[in-house]
């Protein structure tokens, strides 16, 4: 049997953040792996790959005129229950997400900001 590696992607893309880590817990279970970030080696870049950061901060700043559609997003990135991210809409500016890396930082603004919300990358 081949792997249908589009219905899959389809599937992780569709999948809410809980379903995900289920999934990466029953792998790990059923491999016997552990999926751990890989540490970067400090100091082994030059002093310009140390000034470049590498982790962001996530911070909703307004809500916007569709707060309900920014509600459900901040729901899929932060995981939260729909009061929690309610209040977390309601309490802008605030940060959603702390330590993240700069391709997810861009990928949950994109997100955000499609739906009429104003985010900043701290």
């Amino acid at each position: 049997m081949a792997l249908d590696t589009q219905k899959i992607i389809d599937d992780l893309k569709d999948a809410s953040i809980l379903e995900l880590n289920d999934l990466v817990k029953a792998i790990e279970d059923e491999f016997d792996v552990k999926a751990a970030a890989p540490v970067a080696a400090a100091g082994a870049a030059g002093g310009d790959a140390a000034a470049e950061k590498d982790s962001f901060d996530v911070e909703l700043t307004e809500a916007g005129q569709e707060k309900v559609k920014v509600i459900k997003e901040v729901r899929g990135i932060t995981g939260l229950g729909l009061k929690d991210s309610k209040d977390l809409v309601d309490g802008a500016p605030k940060v959603i997400k702390e330590g993240v890396a700069k391709a997810d930082a861009d990928d949950m603004k994109a997100k955000l900001e499609a739906v009429g919300a104003t985010v900043t990358l701290k």
